[in-house]
């Protein structure tokens, strides 16, 4: 019996070191930063009239802030405040804050016809760093002023967007990206963890499973509903990385980071 149980747990403690070495190896650990002119970041918003001066104001599939345009900071989504500042006809300042700290801005233009709206946009992080993006929408839908719907097919990316994958309990990967402090550590065994992310929303998981050796899903949940899919894969030379992020229901991303390795 001592000889048995002996050499089981040498095959155990073998299999343990294998899975750790098998993890360190693995073509997706390592430091990846953004390939800005391969990337492609697109983005839609609503805006509608709800009463004199009052908005409601469409940011993502189910993510809605009903707000007077006074420029007072008032209650938003996920515990934080939203202000809406009208400069002019053709200029609004839009800032978010939570617990004080602001966390985005953006200065939004009509153009003369009305067709184009641009948003200058700066997300602020914890850490100091800073995320400036220049996203040009399109009226889809809506005749005049800032009402209506907007689409941005294209937008400029100039800001340093950085990931860190490392192994997690043996099998499983510990993300960190600079991007939003986004922060996931999971096995691939189909289970719900926390998103850790520095503005993740209250209930906000992530499951992954590992499709091959160079390719990987994560599912974004909030409250058990899906919010997006992450298809994350390497190239056969295992020196890029190409993040795909897609909303429920749509089989093409319109959101695609290009990481290469550092």
């Amino acid at each position: 019996m001592r000889i048995q149980h002996s050499t089981l747990v040498a095959m155990l403690a073998a299999c343990l070191v294998t899975g750790t070495l098998w993890a360190a190896d693995d073509p997706f650990v390592g430091k990846w930063k953004v390939n800005p002119s391969k990337s492609k970041l697109t983005d839609e918003m609503k805006v509608e009239a709800v009463d004199a001066n009052k908005y409601a104001i469409t940011f993502g599939p189910g993510a809605v802030d009903t707000i007077l345009a006074d420029g007072t900071d008032q209650p938003a989504l996920q515990g934080t405040t939203l202000s809406v500042t009208v400069e002019g006809p053709t200029n609004w300042k839009v800032v978010r804050k939570k617990e004080g700290r602001t966390l985005l801005t953006g200065f939004w233009t009509l153009s003369a016809d009305g067709k184009t709206l641009k948003d200058e946009f700066t997300a602020y992080h914890a850490d100091g760093s800073t995320t400036k993006l220049h996203y040009v929408y399109e009226r889809t839908a809506g005749n005049s002023g800032f009402t209506g719907t907007w689409d941005s097919p294209s937008e400029e990316l100039n800001s340093v967007i950085e990931l860190e994958i490392q192994p997690y309990q043996g099998d499983g990967f510990s993300f960190k990206g600079s991007f939003y402090g986004w922060t996931k550590n999971m096995k691939f065994d189909g289970n719900d963890y926390p998103d850790l992310s520095k503005n993740a929303a209250p209930g906000a998981t992530s499951s992954g499973r590992r499709v091959n050796k160079r390719s990987l899903e994560l599912t974004d949940k909030l409250e058990g509903k899906i919010t997006q899919t992450r298809r994350i894969e390497l190239s056969p030379d295992l020196k890029t990385l190409t993040m795909s992020m897609l909303p429920p229901g749509e089989s093409k991303s319109k959101n695609i980071l290009v990481f290469e390795r550092e």
